[in-house]
């Protein structure tokens, strides 16, 4: 059975989490490898004449949800339902409720997600809200800042005294063992599954990341509550700035990412030649590999593209074209992870070489700098030209 969080966050306003730990997911999106899991936030505040209830958790813990709500409130007493967005890892709970409700709540959304609603699950009665729109529920005052491709174009926050309900905004994956960011320790085990999530989720409109973090740098923020993984109370601003790291690819100053593949050990051989010589200059290096008996997530490579300072990649032929595996990764890349750093790429062809032309040609419109690209036949390298070609990656690195 998946656990349930129940805990009162704030009493002035009176804030509640709902949180429940998704331990049998195993692609987010039907994609994204997340063998951590991922939590599923939605909040009840309490009020003097009115009780909200802030976004929802996915269709099939609907009768968890309706469960651990009806421990703080009565559903047929909830008066507003604020849908910050719609995708039904949020608002799949979202029927039921209005059911449990028999329909007596308001429910708030941005227009674009009012749409969205009566086309998941024919629900029309939805008060529409503008950017910065103010409402007074319950003698407070509500505020709607809409973020759009954040990730998806009906997405807003809302604020309340200091308090941002963020939902995707300031998510992560994993299942912390704590609530909130009080313990520098779990806020350090939990940020790589942000930026994991950041790259994968929201990396193909990362530059919405720095016009939402400018939007919201209005705000007196004194608490984050988002839709996924921990909140933040000690220090929200830390959580902000992490989102625009990720979204500037920010670089750890010698990490470097490399990625290879390697169908009878001739690339590898090529790589490991590779490594020695990285290592020996003094970079720390982050490696994925796809051979005969590894398989690394594409999801996980991803998440440390934004913090390397450089990437090196090792390609073999597949049909007079790249290997289908490389060529994933680099597809992904350049969708959710498209940065202006140097790469730097060994080829391995057996009777034709088209390894440069086809990764050029993939990356074309990329905004990666080619350093180098060194191309041999049979995994027989050139020591002198792979030398040479480090060298000029250390140089582009200065």
């Amino acid at each position: 059975m998946a656990k349930v969080w129940i805990e009162r966050i704030f009493t002035d306003p009176e804030v509640y989490l709902l949180r429940i730990d998704d331990e049998k997911i195993k692609y987010f999106e039907a994609s994204w490898d997340i063998p951590e899991g991922i939590s599923y936030n939605a909040y009840l505040v309490k009020l003097n004449g009115a009780n909200v209830l802030i976004d929802g958790w996915k269709e099939s813990y609907s009768n968890d949800f309706l469960k651990a709500l009806s421990n703080l409130i009565d559903p047929k007493d909830i008066t507003h339902i604020i849908v910050n967005h719609t995708e039904p890892d949020h608002s799949g709970t979202l029927p039921g409720i209005l059911n449990a409700n028999k329909n007596r709540a308001k429910v708030i959304a941005s227009n674009f997600a009012k749409k969205l609603l009566e086309s998941f699950y024919n629900i029309t009665n939805v008060e529409a809200v503008s950017d910065n729109q103010q409402m007074q529920i319950g003698e407070k005052t509500f505020r709607f800042v809409m973020t759009p491709w954040l990730h998806w174009p009906d997405t807003m926050v809302t604020y309340l005294d200091g308090v941002l309900f963020g939902c995707d905004v300031g998510g992560g994956y994993s299942l912390p063992s704590a609530i909130d960011d009080s313990d520098e320790r779990t806020v350090e085990e939990y940020l790589p599954y942000v930026t994991k999530y950041i790259v994968t989720v929201i990396g193909h409109y990362k530059g919405y990341i720095l016009e939402g973090a400018k939007k919201l740098s209005s705000l007196d923020i004194k608490a984050l509550l988002p839709g996924h993984g921990l909140i933040w109370k000690k220090d929200p601003q830390r959580l902000l700035q992490h989102y625009v790291n990720v979204a500037n690819g920010v670089a750890q100053k010698r990490k470097i990412l490399v990625v290879y593949d390697s169908m009878y050990g001739f690339v590898e051989n090529v790589m490991n030649k590779v490594l020695d010589t990285l290592r020996e200059k003094g970079f720390n290096l982050v490696v994925y590999r796809f051979t005969d008996q590894h398989d690394s997530p594409v999801s996980e490579i991803l998440k440390d593209v934004p913090d390397s300072r450089a990437l090196v990649f090792g390609v073999s032929t597949y049909e007079a074209d790249i290997h289908p595996k490389m060529r994933y990764v680099l597809y992904e890349i350049m969708d959710k992870a498209n940065y202006e750093k140097p790469v730097l790429f060994f080829g391995v062809h057996g009777w034709a070489a088209s390894v440069e032309l086809t990764v050029k040609k993939i990356l074309k419109d990329s905004k990666f700098k080619f350093v180098s690209f060194v191309e041999t036949k049979g995994g027989k390298i050139d020591e002198e030209k792979m030398k040479q070609a480090i060298e000029a990656l250390l140089k582009e690195l200065e």
